[in-house]
């Protein structure tokens, strides 16, 4: 490590230099990098509604309606001049009206009132359409022109434009209100003005050099592009923070800096290698994860902790020691409080301490089993233009999803048999096919293909099925698995189904399966890396037990409150507030089996936490504040409720390492001695 410091130090300059190439490339690359807000891309190619969209799109021209638009205060006459407007837009496909279900030239005080009902009611009409992926923002303010402030979009293409435009406002908002406080926080830390901005610096070269990197990935999904910056500057700013407190500290030993950065890379290394270890194989099992979102983001996290490393043990040295001087001039007295005595104080909590964790243990991981999941998005705030219309067309026509069914073409009494059993359904509305829309006598070749291209391709039959349900829910999956099992009866493995219902089903059993395999990689990489870096099997037991219980506790709160949690943020945040929150672990352990070489648990434990409380609450108080931020500028459900979890995993995992480890290590310490490698535990004689 000396030979390695002496060369960076040596090459300073060239090091500094190539450092801000690199991030001014990055800077201009991330530009060109697409963002994926299309939840249906990240499924594995083996689920069943990727394979249908993938026949849909190569046998019909027509998409599945995903998006409905209702116009106010509107005749028949007029509904349909605004059917042919939408139809008329660039990128709006397929509009379905009440002219496709029933026929208009006969009074609709004859045709079946539940069928009028669902696109005219109340002189409101509703379109269901579908709108091109990738044109979502241009197109939905194209519609809105059209209908005005009194029209209503909800759906698919109305969340994504919403995500897609809030997208960058709410990161540049994140960031005014993180960086003021993150300076804060590392201003009390530290004892000059300007050592903040060297460590923000270091962190925020590596997040920028990400983020351009993701160039050769060629996109990244919403959910990584909100949330890995931030995660990253949040978890790894400890690493300068480690480098640049052992640099002051050997500053007083020696007046050659050159020296003293030497020997603070020797000191911290092992340090900063360990947490980013913990941190990297926690990040490497979201990479097995088969709904590719959690892949994206481990990919990108994994890459923003290697990144980060290789800024703080060899940007951050050069740059510090081109401007340690600037450290000098802007020394200031120390801000923090003496934390001597609070180790009494906590230890006699330790009894209590340790009885609230074994009864609250079990409940809590129990909780967290049974908490109700969202799929999707989740539901948009009322206070956003979005929010506020879908609860417009959910008041004025009730919930609606379309489920399409992909069936062999050929054989039209199986055919009609099967729309049959659909259309006895509950929840199911409607049913357009040929078979019941047309008429099954009527051969297709007598018809003009304009007709039968709405329901016939050179393979298969199409029949689009509307249901009055939401898109997730027990009673839209249990719609999902009724149409599935009665197509299946008639077809086969050859019929296919899509539809938001049926993509959001598909990815409840993908990452239901995701949940088992990324906690269990999660606990037994990073279980393997304290193995080695403690050499104990005991103390790695111990560390577990203490984050996995903050981690329960944390995402157990939504079961005992009943609220439902976006499964995407439960199953990233029980791997990342892991990954992340050991290391406050680890800090703490380290310490004590240091001191206990010196001296009896007891005295060994109360000096840890007079040394090493404040620490780890700086680093918790940058990650948890990190999460609230997310939480309070985000207006994506899923981002948002990673950001929630994370603030208070980050709270919890810190009240954890405070208060219970610190009686775990004491009333585990003799088997700890024996399960550790050269121990060297203080024995009084």
């Amino acid at each position: 490590m000396i030979k390695i410091a002496s060369w960076i130090i040596k090459h300073k300059k060239a090091v500094l230099i190539a450092f801000i190439l690199a991030t001014v490339l990055s800077t201009v690359a991330q530009f060109f990098v697409k963002v994926n807000y299309n939840m249906v891309d990240y499924l594995p190619d083996d689920a069943q509604s990727t394979q249908a969209l993938d026949v849909m799109e190569r046998e019909f021209t027509g998409a599945v309606p995903d998006t409905r638009v209702m116009v106010t205060d509107v005749s028949i006459q007029e509904a349909l001049t605004y059917k042919e407007k939408l139809e008329a837009i660039d990128g709006v496909t397929d509009v379905m009206w009440l002219d496709d279900m029933v026929d208009l030239k006969t009074p609709l005080e004859v045709a079946d009132k539940e069928t009028v009902e669902n696109y005219y009611k109340e002189r409101n009409a509703l379109f269901s359409i579908s709108v091109r992926t990738g044109d979502e923002v241009r197109i939905t303010d194209e519609i809105y022109e059209l209908i005005g402030e009194d029209g209503a979009i909800a759906g698919e293409a109305a969340n994504t434009a919403s995500s897609q435009k809030m997208a960058g406002n709410e990161s540049m908002y994140a960031g005014m209100l993180l960086v003021p406080l993150i300076i804060l926080i590392l201003v009390v830390s530290t004892t000059s003005w300007i050592e903040p901005l060297f460590f923000l610096t270091a962190i925020g070269v590596s997040v920028l050099i990400n983020l351009g990197t993701n160039i050769f990935l060629g996109e990244v999904s919403f959910v990584t592009q909100s949330v890995a910056p931030i995660l990253q500057l949040a978890v790894s700013l400890d690493y300068a923070v480690f480098l640049l407190h052992s640099f002051s500290d050997y500053r007083k030993e020696t007046d050659d800096p050159e020296e003293a950065m030497k020997l603070a890379m020797k000191k911290s290394f092992p340090a900063i290698t360990a947490s980013a270890a913990t941190t990297f194989f926690g990040f490497i099992a979201l990479t097995f994860m088969k709904f590719q979102i959690g892949s994206d983001l481990g990919v990108n996290l994994v890459k923003g902790i290697v990144l980060s490393f290789i800024s703080v043990m060899v940007f951050l040295p050069a740059l510090t020691l081109i401007l340690y001087k600037w450290m000098d001039k802007t020394k200031h007295k120390s801000f923090v409080p003496s934390f001597t005595g609070i180790g009494n104080k906590v230890l006699k909590l330790k009894i209590p301490s340790l009885i609230f964790v074994l009864v609250i243990l079990v409940p809590a991981f129990l909780g967290q089993t049974n908490t109700s999941f969202i799929y999707g998005t989740g539901e948009q705030p009322e206070n956003t233009r979005v929010g506020s219309d879908f609860k417009k067309v959910e008041e004025a026509f009730g919930e609606t999803t379309p489920i399409v069914l992909l069936v062999p073409k050929g054989d039209m009494a199986k055919e009609e048999k099967l729309v049959e059993d659909i259309e006895s359904l509950d929840y199911v509305t409607g049913v357009m096919a040929y078979v019941n829309q047309v008429g099954a006598e009527i051969p297709p070749e007598y018809l003009d293909k304009s007709i039968t291209d709405e329901f016939y391709s050179e393979s298969y039959s199409r029949i689009v099925i509307n249901t009055n349900q939401g898109t997730e829910g027990d009673a839209p999956f249990s719609i999902v698995e009724k149409v599935e099992k009665a197509a299946s009866d008639y077809y086969g493995d050859e019929a296919l189904a899509l539809g938001e219902s049926v993509t959001l089903y598909d990815i409840k059993n993908t990452v239901n399966k995701d949940n088992i395999v990324v906690n269990v990689l999660t606990v037994v990489t990073i279980a393997l890396v304290l193995l080695f870096s403690f050499r104990s099997i005991s103390i790695p037991i111990v560390l577990l037990i203490t984050i996995e219980a903050a981690v329960w506790i944390n995402l157990s709160i939504p079961y005992f409150t009943n609220t439902s949690l976006v499964f995407v943020g439960y199953l990233i945040i029980s791997t990342v507030q892991l990954a992340a929150t050991v290391d406050y672990g680890i800090l703490f352990t380290e310490a004590y089996t240091h001191y206990r070489k010196e001296m009896p648990a007891k005295a060994a434990m109360i000096r840890t936490l007079d040394e090493k409380t404040f620490s780890i609450s700086i680093s918790a108080a940058i990650l948890s504040s990190v999460g609230f931020i997310l939480w309070i500028t985000s207006s994506n459900p899923i981002v948002g409720s990673i950001g929630l979890l994370m603030g208070r995993g980050a709270l919890l995992a810190f009240i954890m390492v405070l208060l219970v480890l610190p009686a775990l290590l004491l009333v585990c310490d003799r088997w700890i001695k024996k399960t550790t490698i050269k121990a060297n535990f203080y024995e009084e004689k």
